[in-house]
């Protein structure tokens, strides 16, 4: 492929004199180039909803989130990955990152991993790759082949496959179930990519496990219900949450998490179905730990 034929590629005619810009020019280029970003990936919304429903359907399933890519694109999906465990009170195992060159090459890059297709397949099967995964292969050019082999293998093993590409007509499209294009254009320091393509990257992997999560019970208005209150800052948090959702004091709410233990969401359903602590939990494990049903049941 002939790579300067890619959008992100091109060279950007309003910053071609950057060198030569003032700090104030160049910092406003940059804005102004970033603003296009949240309107690109609005007009990909209906195929990363699509997105949303195999995940969806894959982490019902027992199945995991497995985020894949190479460089900048590979590091926006395993920092997606670690945030979800104390955002939404998941295990580890439920999302996870792969970066081509191993977990070192997210603080030193590891050239030429992203060349080798093979890579990703080794790295699939190390984690145990099941038919009830989703893999989204996150490849701002569209074209990187280790995310093409590990799309490939993710389909051979029946799994579902979603690929994000910052370019149309990316050959990662072709190798998904679901393809996300979200077409950046060129960027202001010519072929960066770690700029306004890594800023979409990042804005669709917030929204496919956002939503996700939020399909999934892990929410109740938009309040982080399942979050691990691991420290001082999220222990106030979580009160504030609780007291929030069910419309009490926090010194109620306060009162209400000591008898759940801690677990807001049994906090919640506590008080708003006035039950006790015991009663709360059962209620929530026969609500498939969703607030809503757990208090309307």
């Amino acid at each position: 492929m002939d790579l300067s034929t890619l959008g992100t590629e091109t060279r950007n005619d309003k910053t071609s004199d950057l060198d030569r810009m003032s700090p104030t020019e160049l910092l406003l280029a940059m804005n102004d180039e970033d603003q296009t970003v949240a309107a690109a990936v609005r007009r990909a919304v209906p195929d990363i909803a699509a997105a949303v429903d195999v995940i969806v359907a894959s982490l019902r399933q027992g199945g995991r989130l497995i985020y894949l890519g190479a460089g900048t694109s590979g590091r926006i999906g395993m920092l997606d990955a670690v945030e979800i465990p104390p955002t939404f009170g998941t295990t580890p195992d439920r999302v996870v990152g792969l970066l081509a060159g191993g977990a070192r090459a997210f603080g030193v890059a590891v050239e030429g991993a992203e060349d080798d297709p093979t890579r990703a397949v080794a790295d699939l099967d190390e984690v145990g790759l099941t038919a009830r995964d989703t893999v989204v292969g996150l490849a701002a050019s569209g074209r990187t082949p280790y995310v093409v082999g590990g799309l490939d293998h993710a389909r051979a093993r029946g799994a579902a496959t979603v690929s994000v590409a910052c370019n149309t007509n990316a050959v990662t499209s072709r190798h998904a179930d679901v393809a996300i294009e979200v077409p950046t254009g060129p960027e202001v320091l010519t072929g960066s990519t770690r700029l306004k393509a890594g800023t979409a990257e990042k804005l669709v992997c917030n929204m496919l496990s956002t939503a996700a999560m939020a399909r999934l019970g892990k929410v109740y208005g938009n309040l982080m219900v399942d979050m691990n209150a691991t420290n001082e800052k999220l222990v106030d948090r979580a009160r504030r949450i609780v007291a929030e959702a069910a419309d009490t004091d926090l010194d109620t709410a306060a009162r209400a998490l000591a008898a759940a233990h801690g677990h807001a969401k049994t906090a919640i359903v506590l008080l708003l179905a006035n039950c006790t602590a015991e009663e709360a939990a059962a209620r929530l494990r026969a609500a498939a730990d969703d607030v809503r049903a757990a208090v309307a049941a």
